[in-house]
């Protein structure tokens, strides 16, 4: 009786202890994140040669499901000669697909703003990227951003940074 009852007792607590460990690993939504990158943008204007630099950029959104998060982008820094990063502003929709509980592929699309001394324009924006999870609610990722391109003038940046999910 008292082998039975130790048994019966194990399997409990290691069924609760497992359980425990699963739910730790979910996601509870909607999940708010924020973010900060090093952006490598590139400016390449018609009439002009193109420019570069290194700017920083603020990203938080919030999370509504595996796949789908809404988005805001805030950047500034960097001057190439006589051009530069004033600022970058934007909102977009991403989609995620999670490739493995803690890689993350994603794409974003949206509508930004940005100035840089010679101009500023704003329209349709697209990028992709991807993050790893490094710690439980915190991530690294890097992305690839169309920021801008109109007939006159493209603003792309490629970023690499961390996010905190709260």
């Amino acid at each position: 009786m008292k082998r039975l009852t130790l048994v019966a007792v194990s399997a409990a607590l290691f069924t609760a202890g497992a359980a425990t460990g699963v739910q730790a690993q979910q996601a509870f939504y909607p999940q708010p994140y924020l973010g900060g990158d090093a952006m490598f943008w590139e400016v390449n204007p018609d009439n002009a040669s193109s420019r570069d630099s290194v700017g920083l950029r603020l990203n938080g959104g919030m999370q509504f499901n595996d796949y789908f998060a809404v988005e805001g982008h805030l950047g500034s820094g960097g001057s190439d000669g006589p051009v530069e990063l004033d600022y970058l502003v934007g909102a977009y929709a991403k989609g995620i697909l999670p490739v493995a509980p803690e890689f993350r592929l994603y794409g974003l699309a949206g509508f930004t703003e940005v100035d840089v001394d010679i101009d500023r324009e704003s329209g349709f924006s697209y990028g992709a990227g991807a993050e790893f999870d490094v710690a439980p609610n915190l991530a690294v990722g890097a992305d690839y951003m169309r920021y801008l391109d109109k007939s006159d003038i493209t603003f792309d940046a490629a970023s690499v940074g961390m996010r905190y999910r709260f």
